[in-house]
């Protein structure tokens, strides 16, 4: 089983999710412009190939424990994780601090986890999974930190220019860098150029490359519930320092104005987390290429706020 992450990991992964995953849909948005349109995915974000791949790799490597698999997390990552752990037929315990809403609760229990909420912040909640895992040999998964999470991503790419060939450039929105990391090892692959997109105040993956090494940051932006990582990942840094990758910091405005374009002009709803990748496309004095794919990552998100009066 690989623990590194390059283009033979990203292919290794599409194996083992042909079948398992929605393959992602390319759909004309403006002149040299295509939207990746992954919301439509399993559990309504990319975070499902990464999880299919990760159990799936230990399902064949024999190291998948009958305790299962278990992670903290109420956002995508965790509904990924128990949609996948249902698809290998093993249990999944979540954690989540007792304030999670209870919209993503009773989302993660309709998948068949085993919700616990403990603590009143992630921290909590993190560190008493840590114990379980340790405790009950459940195996211990993480939201975009693992070389076999962020190839279960990187799918997407060729994906991508299956459907939209002569790709030059792809637009992708940067958490703790998991979707990242994965497309920029195969976008280096095949000369395919990446725009890493973050919101001027959730900035992890821009900070990093600054101190020229992961560093802690304060996260405060409307996009904070998908892309609020306080750290990125070491794979993520090393595949920004990389020749074809540009990172591009937006603020909160454009991206609830790409959010709203998004809708007014497409009837797309996504979260603020994939409109941010837009935002950083529309910020872009020149276009970063003559056929520029936007990958719209997820969308769990209420859609209510899109059509409330001035709004």
């Amino acid at each position: 089983m690989e623990q590194q992450l390059d283009y033979a990991a990203v292919r290794a992964a599409a194996g083992r999710l042909s079948g398992a995953v929605r393959p992602v849909a390319v759909a004309p948005a403006a002149e040299g412009v295509w939207y990746a349109l992954e919301y439509l995915q399993h559990t309504g974000s990319f975070k499902a190939r990464g999880a299919h791949n990760f159990l799936a790799a230990h399902r064949d490597a024999g190291t998948l424990p009958a305790a299962g698999v278990t992670i903290a997390s109420g956002g995508n990552a965790g509904l990924a994780c128990a949609w996948a752990a249902r698809a290998q037929s093993v249990p999944a315990t979540v954690f989540l601090p007792v304030n999670a809403p209870r919209v993503k609760v009773e989302r993660l229990r309709g998948y068949g986890a085993d919700v616990r909420l403990v603590g009143e912040r992630y921290a909590g909640a993190l560190a008493v999974c840590e114990e379980f895992a340790a405790t009950s040999g459940a195996l211990s998964s993480h939201a975009y930190d693992h070389p076999l999470i962020a190839a279960g991503a990187g799918t997407l790419l060729d994906e991508i220019r299956a459907g939209l060939p002569g790709l030059d450039a792809v637009v992708v929105a940067v958490g703790g860098g998991g979707l990242f990391a994965g497309v920029a090892a195969a976008a280096r692959e095949h000369g395919v150029r990446v725009i890493a997109a973050e919101p001027e105040n959730c900035r992890a993956l821009n900070a990093a490359l600054e101190a020229g090494r992961p560093v802690d940051v304060t996260v405060d932006s409307v996009a904070a519930d998908s892309l609020g990582a306080t750290r990125v990942s070491a794979a993520a840094l090393a595949a920004a320092q990389e020749k074809n990758v540009r990172s591009v910091l937006v603020p909160d405005g454009a991206i609830t104005a790409a959010r709203r374009a998004l809708w007014e002009e497409h009837r797309i709803v996504v979260e603020a987390g994939a409109a941010t990748a837009l935002a950083a496309l529309r910020s872009t004095p020149e276009p970063p290429g003559e056929r520029v794919a936007v990958i719209l990552c997820g969308a769990n998100t209420d859609p209510a706020d899109l059509a409330a009066p001035g709004r």
